[in-house]
């Protein structure tokens, strides 16, 4: 009633209310990060990035070669908003990328080691939403210790799931002082729209200018950062909501014998026609089934 829908333009214009700071705030306490930028969608803050990190060496001197470009080492399965923000960095010309398999340290290792140029970024999914593994935490931090590169975590399936405080998979393996950036969304555990980046201030500086997904983006509504700072609150006082998931996660098991580590449970059926037949099964069941809400 009193704001209406909010900002209705750029946040760096007219998108930037007290909802939006509170919110920002929120992230960043819960990250344990010195700052925070929510963006329109966890898609655009990946992208927001990762094209900013890609702009460093651009900014920095004019032509670099390959030297001067900075490595990005990221894991084969990383989400397709990494992805198309890798493709972004490697087009403005800032960047070498170098791609490890799937959670395989030794080969992230072997490359880093290899790798002769002075900035080292390493990008990879906490949880992976196809196949509901974690990333090896323990070893990304022992390796960034080794190397001395910024460790880039996409907590999109994470964040408010998983830690003591719902901090999110860092937390959860005790690596938060590990990460560098953490980028994460609104849309999934907070049931709300939006992403984030928890970050420095200086790195928040650097993607406000330089990341075009968020400086050419609506800011989110007023309602919707209003109605994610609640959600921030209420993941974070009422724990409770973490502990019937994996009461689930521990049903789903007893029930079905499929091996469940997370809250993403990847079946593999295999064959293509049966894997059809298998969707048009519980397609049909879904939408075949009477609810009724008392």
């Amino acid at each position: 009633m009193e704001h209406g829908t909010g900002p209705k333009g750029s946040p760096v214009i007219c998108g930037y209310t007290n909802y939006h700071m509170a919110l920002e705030s929120s992230l960043a306490k819960l990250k344990k990060k010195e700052a925070c930028l929510v963006c329109s969608s966890g898609y655009a803050a990946n992208v927001a990035l990762i094209s900013a990190i890609g702009s460093v060496t651009t900014l920095l001197s004019a032509g670099p070669a390959k030297e001067e470009k900075t490595a990005i080492f990221s894991d084969q399965l990383n989400h397709a908003s990494i992805i198309d923000g890798l493709t972004i960095a490697q087009r403005v010309g800032g960047v070498e990328l170098f791609v490890y398999q799937h959670n395989d340290m030794s080969h992230l290792d072997a490359l880093l080691s290899n790798c002769k140029m002075k900035r080292k970024v390493v990008v990879t999914d906490s949880l992976f939403s196809m196949d509901g593994d974690f990333a090896p935490m323990v070893e990304l931090a022992r390796l960034r210790r080794k190397h001395g590169f910024l460790l880039v975590l996409d907590d999109a399936h994470g964040t408010f799931v998983w830690g003591k405080n719902g901090g999110g998979v860092a937390e959860e393996f005790n690596c938060e002082n590990d990460v560098d950036i953490c980028v994460g969304t609104l849309s999934k555990a907070a049931s709300c729209l939006g992403g984030f980046i928890a970050c420095s201030k200086t790195w928040k500086q650097l993607i406000q200018i330089m990341g075009r997904s968020y400086m050419f983006s609506t800011a989110a509504p007023v309602p919707l950062a209003a109605a994610s700072y609640a959600s921030v609150t209420v993941a974070s006082k009422e724990s409770w909501r973490r502990i019937e998931i994996r009461k689930r996660m521990q049903e789903f098991q007893a029930l079905t014998g499929i091996p469940v580590t997370s809250q993403i449970v990847s079946v593999i059926i295999g064959d293509p026609d049966k894997t059809r037949r298998a969707n048009q099964l519980i397609t049909s069941s879904l939408f075949s089934t009477s609810y009724r809400i008392d």
